[in-house]
């Protein structure tokens, strides 16, 4: 049987990797500091699988076809926009249980869109190069399931949909008929304008409105906010916290603890790092 051990929430600012020198020294060691600190955290919850949900950026599925849920059940590389630090390459994913999560799902009435093979966008890529790929090169065999949510072009998934889905993640993983530590990082967000006249704005304000919700792990809050409430005060970025309510909708019932935060213009994003832990588990908090 399966289990889901932990989760995060994390960014995935490309322009981290564009300009990693735009920002002061100390921002600059403090979010990749984060992001080392997240990865650490990971390896010590020894996940098999790491189930990444990620945004669409226009770039992956275009007009043709805008799915507002996805997961990828077959071979995975990526990022499709390769960028200097990010180098596109194959990415192991667990397919039975990528398979068993949308097999499960059709079952309950929620039927997944499924890419028998994929390649990423940077949504799953940083998330994956900074905190999964560590262990790998540590020696450990991690899968990373791939799940795409309409959270970066509308029509926008609801969030109250984004939550249900985690549930069911959550529930397929349980119900798996293999062993499997399974943790689910929601990548993308907070606050940030993309391609807008305000690019560049960040409001630490709706950042913190976020933050809060997901350290009390309050998913009724998160789930009445309006589109038109978040485009206003989180930016077309700010959509994204819908990777956050499907993770968090996974770990339902979790403590959510802030590791940093910090508005950084110069990488046009809030950037926000959460550990969501699961108030029965306790080997996090003995290892902290």
């Amino acid at each position: 049987m399966g289990q889901i051990v932990g989760g995060f929430l994390v960014p995935h600012d490309p322009v981290m990797f564009v300009a990693p020198q735009a920002p002061a020294a100390a921002v600059q060691d403090r979010m990749w500091g984060a992001f080392a600190t997240c990865a650490r955290r990971l390896a010590e919850l020894e996940p098999t699988s790491v189930i990444v949900v990620g945004a669409d950026h226009y770039m992956l599925f275009g007009t043709t076809c805008l799915p507002s849920y996805l997961i990828a059940t077959g071979d995975v590389d990526g990022p499709l926009d390769a960028m200097p630090g990010l180098k596109r390459g194959v990415i192991p994913n667990s397919e039975g249980l990528a398979l068993h999560i949308a097999g499960d799902g059709r079952a309950r009435g929620i039927d997944w869109a499924v890419a028998r093979a994929l390649t990423v966008d940077h949504a799953i890529a940083i998330p994956n190069q900074l905190m999964i790929q560590p262990m790998r090169e540590a020696g450990r065999k991690v899968g990373t399931i791939p799940v795409y949510l309409a959270a970066g072009v509308d029509p926008y998934i609801r969030i109250a949909r984004a939550i249900e889905l985690g549930r069911q993640i959550r529930e397929a993983v349980e119900s798996f008929d293999a062993s499997e530590r399974v943790a689910v990082i929601g990548s993308g967000g907070i606050s940030h304008w993309v391609g807008t006249a305000e690019m560049g704005r960040v409001n630490p304000d709706f950042d913190r409105q976020i933050l809060d919700y997901a350290e009390r792990g309050d998913l009724d809050a998160l789930a009445v906010l309006s589109d038109e409430y978040i485009l206003a005060n989180g930016g077309n970025g700010g959509m994204e916290i819908r990777n956050w309510a499907c993770a968090m909708g996974a770990l339902e019932g979790a403590r959510g603890e802030v590791i940093a935060y910090e508005a950084v213009p110069e990488w046009v994003t809030g950037l926000g790092f959460v550990q969501l832990h699961l108030q029965s588990c306790t080997q996090t908090e003995s290892k902290r």
